[in-house]
């Protein structure tokens, strides 16, 4: 657990409430299982990318009340003007450590609608409690790791890089957002506390106001090479573009004459892709085929698609708004549903499920697993089946006959009878009695673990537009109850 304040604080009133109702009710040590997932891949997308467990963990941890904390929920009261909490509830709170068991997709793989990212069981006011901020941050790095690498397949293999701190929902959520988007594929950051907190390669060099603060733009340039010669990317457009490129490369040759070299320009504004090429006509008549040119100006997957099919001439792509604000799809939209309760480990689970006039928000019951079937080296097809019952084998009469998870459809999937066919449960254990159990990789590590694993996804799922659906099915057990649970629901 980390020495920081206790994170008790960070949620919504209502599950305080909730909280001291069960307790209240002697309810508070009940079993309970939870799953966290959404109901739609962003951006119109084939998938997302899961990203946040490491800061989901350090939450979990931290879960409990200070005496300040529990000082402040004393003063709050209710409609009659009495306290709203009962003093022998806030001791209790102050006494209370994280129990909780978290299973959970590693971070930087692929997931889709329906399915489970992250699973807690343990007492059901802790699970309960954990609910908000565990929306929060898996919510926010998973659209943002998704947005990323969606623009760094819109770049072809060229350089991605996140600018978008200043743009960003506060300078918590700029920090999420440069681990998640480097998580997804982004080469570095601009964000200096970004890169000190999880090493990534921070990138930056002058703006528009340096070469303003000169008389003119020829003195900028001198000015920032004799300062910093080794990091000279020069901004170009502050006056005129492609003046400002003349200007660069005659800085350029002084600064070889002095044993160095020019990394490139910038540009920010204008019709980047005939600029780009203008630009890069005069970069190597000049001798300085090397030198790279940088773009920036409110890029996005489809804005990059454009350029490169136009035949821009850019190496390196600056991405900032709408990267870091996920500007097309402000919120994933995930959620965080009781799936299974239980008074005591000697009482058998009551499996429950969520029901709504809309389809697509009916959630799905049980203890519940995440099984990825693959051949050569494609994923085909998941399958969401419950721990307890097991997941699902072929039989002599042939593959197992599963529903499609979605809600909304009534289609009926085969799972594959292959033995070329592999496969792995994606919830691993991470913590187990609120202790961790596994050591959590580097942002760098999760960064080459997503890479890997979306070059395994079909390609037609990776398109930006109409992608291809990726089957998720629902074990035929947990089929038949969930269909049985709602008919007992509604009757």
């Amino acid at each position: 657990m980390t020495s920081r304040e206790p994170t008790g604080l960070q949620t919504d009133l209502y599950q305080l409430t909730m909280a001291q109702g069960h307790w209240s009710l002697g309810r508070a040590d009940e079993e309970a299982v939870f799953h966290l997932g959404f109901r739609r891949a962003p951006f119109k997308a084939g998938f997302a990318l899961a990203c946040g467990l490491a800061q989901a963990v350090e939450l979990v941890e931290g879960l409990g009340f200070s005496d300040q904390q529990r000082a402040f929920l004393a003063t709050l009261t209710g409609n009659d003007g009495e306290p709203l909490f009962d003093p022998g509830f806030l001791a209790w709170l102050g006494e209370m450590k994280p129990t909780v068991d978290v299973d959970a997709m590693p971070e930087g793989t692929p997931c889709f609608a329906h399915e489970p990212l992250l699973r807690v069981r343990g007492p059901l006011v802790q699970a309960q409690l954990l609910e908000t901020a565990l929306l929060t941050i898996i919510n926010f790095q998973t659209l943002i790791a998704t947005k990323a690498a969606r623009i760094v397949a819109a770049a072809r293999g060229d350089a991605v890089l996140e600018f978008g701190l200043r743009r960003a929902q506060g300078l918590d959520g700029g920090l999420s957002a440069s681990r998640a988007a480097y998580i997804g594929g982004c080469v570095g950051t601009s964000n200096v506390a970004a890169a000190a907190a999880f090493e990534i390669p921070v990138k930056g060099t002058h703006a528009h106001a340096w070469v303003m603060s000169f008389t003119d733009e020829e003195a900028a340039f001198s000015g920032y090479a004799e300062a910093m010669p080794n990091n000279c990317v020069f901004l170009v457009d502050t006056y005129d573009t492609l003046r400002g490129v003349d200007r660069a490369i005659a800085e350029a040759v002084k600064l070889r004459e002095r044993g160095h070299e020019m990394v490139g320009i910038r540009l920010d504004s204008g019709d980047l892709a005939a600029l780009s090429k203008a630009a890069r006509q005069k970069l190597d008549d000049a001798g300085f085929p090397e030198a790279a040119i940088v773009a920036s100006n409110d890029l996005d997957e489809y804005r990059i698609t454009a350029l490169k099919q136009a035949g821009a001439k850019i190496d390196v792509w600056g991405v900032g708004t709408r990267l870091a604000t996920a500007y097309d799809q402000p919120a994933l939209g995930g959620v965080y549903k009781l799936s299974a309760l239980r008074a005591n480990a000697d009482e058998p689970w009551r499996r429950m499920v969520k029901l709504s006039n809309t389809p697509i928000k009916t959630s799905t019951p049980g203890i519940l697993q995440v099984r990825r079937l693959s051949r050569g080296g494609t994923s085909q097809l998941d399958v969401v089946f419950d721990e307890a019952f097991g997941p699902p084998e072929a039989t002599g009469s042939g593959p197992v006959v599963a529903r499609s998870i979605d809600p909304l459809s009534d289609a009926e999937l085969t799972l594959p009878n292959d033995p070329e066919v592999t496969s792995v449960d994606l919830l691993e254990p991470v913590l187990r009695g609120g202790r961790r159990v596994c050591e959590l990789p580097s942002a760098t590590q999760i960064r080459e673990r997503a890479k890997t694993l979306l070059a395994e996804l079909p390609e037609g799922l990776r398109r930006f537009d109409d992608p291809s659906p990726y089957p998720v099915a629902l074990e035929p057990r947990v089929a038949a109850l969930k269909r049985e649970l709602i008919v007992t629901s509604e009757g």
